[in-house]
C-alpha cells in the first residue's frame, strides 16, 4: 500500500512542476492579434522625358487583399497584373500583356538629367 501511496505523491510531484514552468520558457513576450485594418490606395507615374510609366491600386477590408499594377515595358508593351492575395490561398496573380514587342534596329542616345537650377558657392548673401 505505501508503494501505491508514494508513486501517488510522486506523479502530482511531477504534475505540479510541469504546470508551474511558463508555457516559454525563454520569456518571449506573447502576441496577440490585431483587428484587421481596411485599406485602400493607388498611384501612379508618367514621365515622358525618362519614358517612366507605371502605377498601382490595391484595397483591403482587412483579410482579403485585391488589386492591379500596370507599367510600360521596354519593348513597349503594357503589362497588367491583377492579383488577390489571403490567408488561406495566398499570392495569386494574373498577368497580361497588351500590344506588340517593338525591337528598333537604332537606338537613341542615353537619358540623361540636366540640372534645371545653378548654386552659388555657398553662404549667404
Amino acid at each position: 500500500m505505501s508503494f501505491k501511496v508514494a508513486t501517488v505523491a510522486v506523479v502530482m510531484v511531477v504534475v505540479s512542476v510541469v504546470t508551474a514552468f511558463p508555457s516559454d520558457p525563454y520569456g518571449h513576450p506573447q502576441t496577440y492579434k490585431e483587428d484587421p485594418i481596411p485599406y485602400s490606395f493607388q498611384y501612379g507615374v508618367k514621365d515622358d522625358y525618362a519614358g517612366t510609366d507605371f502605377g498601382q491600386n490595391e484595397e483591403s477590408d482587412g483579410s482579403k487583399t485585391a488589386g492591379s499594377y500596370q507599367v510600360v515595358l521596354p519593348d513597349g508593351r503594357i503589362q497588367t497584373v491583377n492579383y488577390v492575395a489571403d490567408h488561406y490561398n495566398g499570392y495569386q496573380a494574373e498577368v497580361n500583356y497588351k500590344g506588340e514587342a517593338q525591337y528598333p534596329h537604332e537606338y537613341g542616345p542615353a537619358v540623361t538629367f540636366k540640372p534645371t537650377a545653378s548654386y552659388g558657392t555657398g553662404g549667404y548673401q
